[in-house]
């Protein structure tokens, strides 16, 4: 039984469940449903499926994935796949690459995401500009709870050396149309000089700064535009932003579509 957990839960997120969830580092198997890995389609980053996943067999959307994946030189992929959330975001930019409005990415790390969208959606043979925003250092402690910054730290994401992730980041982009604000949101946001978006990802992990972008694009998003929220269907860990996207969402008279991946979806009306 332990094998097939760990098959199926990979280290990173076995370590996460027993320092989270689980007192004395123990792990009660009967809390878990255990799945034949040979009939599921999808297994990976907490959603395991039986319904069609033939995106993981596009080679264009490999290609893609695997350039976002080396981005991180295993830091935190390393046992780890999040192709379906990737999968999401390149779908959401395909789409706004048929609007007017440039790109935005709230919380970057090493450009995972950015990176493999700008292979998918070939961005270069645009005339769109791709704004990358990052701390390159972890959470502000000044926009941060203690809970959000203790959580984060048990995800793995502890402070960096920002140059270091910032030249990086630098590099990996030097080709594209793309700006790199470096600095924390939201004192960074009025660097975003475009006025219409029609892709926004934002996902900093942390309340206030996902609120005050969300606030400071939503006027400047197009019609059809695409916002996806990282982390919005987290359960219990992620509750909090949750919570504060809904009350956003409510103020604008909108709604957020759940999907399994743990992200939420908005679409400008």
């Amino acid at each position: 039984m332990k094998n097939t957990l760990k098959k199926i839960l990979p280290d990173r997120m076995l370590n996460f469940l027993r320092k989270f969830n689980q007192p004395q580092n123990s792990i009660n198997l009967e809390d878990y449903y255990l799945l034949e890995k040979s009939k599921i389609t999808y297994g990976e980053d907490l959603l395991y499926t039986l319904h069609n996943s033939d995106f993981t067999k596009d080679p264009h959307f490999i290609e893609s994935y695997n350039l976002g994946k080396d981005t991180d030189n295993g830091t935190l992929l390393k046992d780890y796949d999040i192709r379906w959330r990737i999968h999401v975001l390149c779908w959401a930019a395909s789409h706004a690459m048929h609007l007017e409005g440039d790109f935005v990415d709230c919380g970057v790390h090493t450009g995972i995401c950015a990176r493999a969208v700008v292979n998918y959606v070939d961005f270069n043979n645009s005339n769109k500009k791709y704004f990358l925003l990052d701390t390159f250092n972890g959470l502000d402690a000044r926009y941060s709870t203690a809970w959000e910054l203790r959580r984060n730290t048990l995800m793995g994401y502890d402070k960096e050396d920002s140059d270091t992730l910032y030249n990086q980041v630098k590099e990996t982009f030097k080709d594209f149309n793309v700006s790199i604000i470096r600095g924390t949101v939201p004192d960074t946001l009025s660097q975003v000089t475009s006025n219409q978006i029609s892709y926004l990802s934002i996902d900093m992990n942390c309340v206030a700064p996902e609120v005050a972008a969300l606030e400071f694009f939503w006027d400047k998003m197009v019609s059809g535009g695409m916002i996806v929220l990282d982390d919005y269907g987290y359960a219990n860990s992620t509750n909090d932003q949750k919570k504060a996207h809904d009350e956003f969402a409510s103020s604008k008279n909108i709604r957020i579509l759940t999907l399994p991946t743990c992200q939420g979806l908005i679409i400008k009306p």
